[in-house]
């Protein structure tokens, strides 16, 4: 066993400890509690305050409501919804944690339980205070909320009947229709297709990736950019325009569209059981091909082909 191996291990034991513990926060962990679950209510509202993806608003654009009806469309913002709110409601307290942890000079990674994190991730905190690996904290962050999605959303009866055992979901997975992106002010898509996204360890590959591409020293520039100028609407508009100047809006604003979702964490279990996977924690290969520039203008393009045939098809059967 490795050295590293054997320091999270010994810092995990002493998590396990520390959280079958009473442990009485002091009058200023309390403010502290109060100020991040307050933080936390009022930047999960939405994909606009989260400054998540853009599938949401093409449910609701000029395409997919062509061949998918407005329950099945309604299904499919549900399950959007809720993984990004699972994952933000878990992912940002333990930033602003780390924050105070900085401000006041000592971890206060204790207090991760009482936002039901993960003792994994605290595990991982813990050896980030001490020891500073970045590139690992970053893999174990994208472990974690892989795996906080698993149950409640892929594994969901019924969202696993009604989306992911779908013919339209089947269909974009097969033919790699989906994608992550990262736009540029110059027009550029870089990112990865996504494929069998229902696999846990598909998509933390994934995101191997996408965090190697982003943080890229050749192109970290370019994302921050576009982030920093770009106004995040929820419309794929906020980037096409820069691909071509003669492109119209062809899907809405997202607060123009859906209303605020009131979610219920509810019972939450722990989804670590003591295993770290060694392939998780695997470097990955960045390899060359993720300017999808082109290769997404082509997959739009097939998209809208393939629904105005469906709608041909439909048409002269009736």
């Amino acid at each position: 066993m490795s050295k590293k191996q054997t320091d999270i291990l010994e810092i995990e034991t002493m998590v396990d400890i520390r959280r079958n513990q009473e442990h009485n926060l002091t009058i200023e962990e309390r403010e502290i509690l109060l100020d991040i679950q307050s933080k936390t209510a009022k930047g999960n509202i939405d994909n606009i305050s989260r400054n998540a993806g853009w599938n949401m608003t093409d449910l609701e654009g000029e395409w997919i409501p062509r061949i998918l009806t407005e329950k099945e469309r309604r299904t499919l913002f549900n399950t959007y919804e809720r993984a990004n709110w699972l994952i933000f409601s878990d992912a940002f307290p333990q930033l602003l944690i780390y924050e105070y942890s900085k401000k006041i000079g000592k971890p206060l990674f204790h207090m991760l339980k009482m936002f039901s994190v993960s003792k994994f991730v605290e595990a991982e905190w813990e050896f980030f205070w001490r020891f500073g690996n970045r590139g690992r904290l970053v893999t174990a962050q994208i472990i974690n909320e892989q795996n906080i999605i698993q149950k409640p959303v892929i594994e969901h009866p019924l969202l696993k009947r009604k989306v992911f055992q779908s013919f339209f979901y089947n269909l974009q997975d097969f033919l790699h229709f989906s994608s992550v992106i990262y736009p540029t002010l110059d027009g550029r898509l870089f990112g990865f297709s996504v494929h069998k996204f229902t696999k846990l360890d598909n998509r933390i590959e994934l995101g191997k990736k996408l965090a190697s591409l982003l943080f890229h020293k050749d192109y970290y520039k370019y994302f921050i950019q576009f982030s920093n100028v770009v106004e995040h609407t929820g419309s794929r508009y906020d980037y096409e325009r820069y691909i071509d100047e003669r492109r119209f809006r062809n899907t809405p604003f997202l607060r123009t569209t859906y209303p605020i979702i009131q979610h219920h964490k509810g019972k939450t279990l722990d989804w670590y059981k003591g295993e770290r996977k060694a392939k998780w924690f695997a470097e990955v290969e960045l390899g060359d091909q993720f300017d999808l520039t082109k290769w997404f203008l082509k997959k739009q393009k097939q998209v809208q082909a393939g629904i105005i045939l469906e709608e041909l098809l439909l048409k002269n059967k009736g």
